[in-house]
């Protein structure tokens, strides 16, 4: 540990050396009126990867790149460098008969990091490499801080997420992730505003945490004087729409929960929930369908996707089995012959399933057996659907049995996806669920809803029939870009501060 420690201090002094050479650079640039922090634009032709990608369109023009020195080679009148913009890298050849004397010398003294702008033609080296002979070589910004060894100081997984613009400047496939994350996002908005959906925006900060069973983040408003929650879900604003008279909503936004972190939870997070009125929990299924396929076409070019050593297929009719049958289908114990609270509770202390306070009824045991039983088996798309009432709040109750609900998750590889109910818009059934949320609250359960009465209002003025859903957008990103942690699908994902890490 002590030759760890002593190993960190000597490239800690050997990084602050580095950075003071560079400021003594910048220094002497700005002495000699060269300041590179004064330059206000600069008129960029054409990018690096438009250039590679049309070399016959180009050959023998002239084009002006702009980006990120990564690579230098110094051979005495000429040299090669390489720059990296958003997209791609390229080469330039450098010589002293094209810039001059005292132009060529300043180029040398740039460092790996430097921003420069280049002018000159594009051809191919012996080598078959397409690259620019410069004409020109401006300095655009000067890095003050050394770029990490390529193979030693990114691998600390810890410091790509908290300096992911460095993590950005080394790993070009850490660039492709978020690229296919912007895509993945245009996609799912295109499907949906094809189908006649309206995009909305609704409030962050709520009188009222609801929407969903999870434990808020609670803050103050000065001037009203009171505690507000940063919202856990969407779900009552945009169903108040839908009794305004608007067929389809939806809103993709941040989430916050103020629970556990792990590789597939972050205390801030994406998500889609959309609404349609006259719609039921079985069109959300085929909403739900499309929208993982035609991403999955979208950034992979197929729906036969490898996820962490698993082959998933996303294409044709998904499986679709109730919770129950889906119990019985792991275990052989079927809960339609168990009708009792005492006896679901009986049969998990046989397993020795560990029942949390106020759990103890019969939908509560039916969902902690799937969670410990079944959930890690659902490797292939899987649409487990009857959900308890006990654990579906705002979902209508089935007409086959009023002891469980319309709601549906979609489970891949072992992980929940999406969550869509038939929406429940009985607003006096509504109302008592609300008073049993508010029961398990003043039990301690700190996840439970609260009453909101103006939802109950908005109810009373009549809600259509209407199918909602819900998609975690950053595990969809993982999902199609086979990242293991939600932080790799993050770009700023939450970390304890820097100074705190050893507390």
């Amino acid at each position: 540990m002590e030759e760890n420690n002593n190993q960190n201090q000597e490239i800690e002094l050997d990084e602050n050396h580095l950075i003071q050479i560079r400021k003594e650079k910048l220094k002497e640039l700005q002495d000699q009126g060269k300041n590179p922090f004064e330059i206000t634009k600069f008129n960029r032709t054409h990018s690096a990867g438009e250039i590679k990608a049309n070399y016959e369109q180009f050959e023998q023009k002239d084009v002006t790149v702009a980006g990120r020195i990564i690579a230098k080679r110094i051979m005495g009148k000429a040299s090669f460098c390489t720059i990296q913009d958003s997209d791609e890298k390229i080469q330039s050849y450098v010589s002293i008969n094209d810039l001059g004397e005292e132009s060529y010398k300043a180029f040398k003294t740039f460092d790996i990091g430097d921003i420069i702008g280049i002018t000159g033609f594009v051809f191919k080296t012996r080598t078959e490499e397409i690259s620019v002979h410069a004409k020109e070589v401006t300095l655009l910004s000067k890095s003050l801080r050394p770029l990490p060894e390529k193979f030693h100081g990114l691998k600390d997984v810890d410091l790509r997420y908290r300096q992911r613009y460095v993590d950005l400047i080394m790993n070009p496939e850490v660039k492709d992730t978020f690229i296919k994350r912007s895509q993945i996002i245009s996609e799912i908005r295109k499907i949906l505003d094809e189908k006649g959906y309206l995009e909305v925006d609704t409030p962050i900060l709520n009188t009222i945490s609801g929407g969903a069973t999870a434990r808020p983040f609670i803050t103050h408003h000065n001037t009203l004087d009171i505690d507000m929650y940063l919202r856990i879900a969407t779900e009552l604003n945009l169903k108040r729409l839908i009794v305004g008279g608007y067929d389809k909503v939806y809103e993709m936004g941040r989430i916050f929960r103020n629970e556990g972190m792990d590789i597939r939870h972050n205390p801030e997070f994406t998500t889609i929930e959309l609404y349609a009125a006259y719609e039921d929990y079985n069109d959300m299924m085929n909403i739900t369908q499309e929208i993982f396929q035609k991403c999955a076409m979208k950034v992979c070019g197929t729906t036969k996707i490898t996820y962490q050593g698993t082959e998933v297929d996303l294409g044709g009719k998904w499986k679709k089995i109730t919770m129950i049958d889906s119990i019985k289908e792991v275990t052989g114990i079927d809960f339609n012959k168990i009708n009792s609270d005492e006896e679901a509770v009986a049969l998990a202390k046989e397993r020795n399933l560990e029942i949390p306070a106020g759990k103890e009824t019969r939908g509560h045991i039916i969902s902690l057996f799937f969670d410990e039983y079944v959930e890690k088996t659902l490797t292939q798309p899987t649409f487990i659907y009857k959900y308890p009432i006990e654990i579906s709040p705002l979902a209508k109750k089935s007409k086959e049995d009023p002891r469980l609900v319309e709601r549906f998750e979609v489970f891949i590889c072992g992980r929940e996806y999406g969550n869509a109910f038939s929406e429940l818009n009985d607003p006096i059934d509504q109302y008592e669920r609300f008073k049993e949320e508010i029961a398990a609250r003043e039990n301690g359960d700190e996840e439970a809803g609260m009453m909101d009465e103006d939802f109950i209002n908005a109810l009373e003025y009549g809600m259509p029939p209407t199918g909602g859903l819900g998609i975690g957008i950053d595990r969809l990103i993982m999902l199609l870009t086979d990242s293991a942690s939600i932080r790799d699908v993050l770009l700023f994902p939450t970390m304890k501060p820097f100074t705190d890490i050893n507390k």
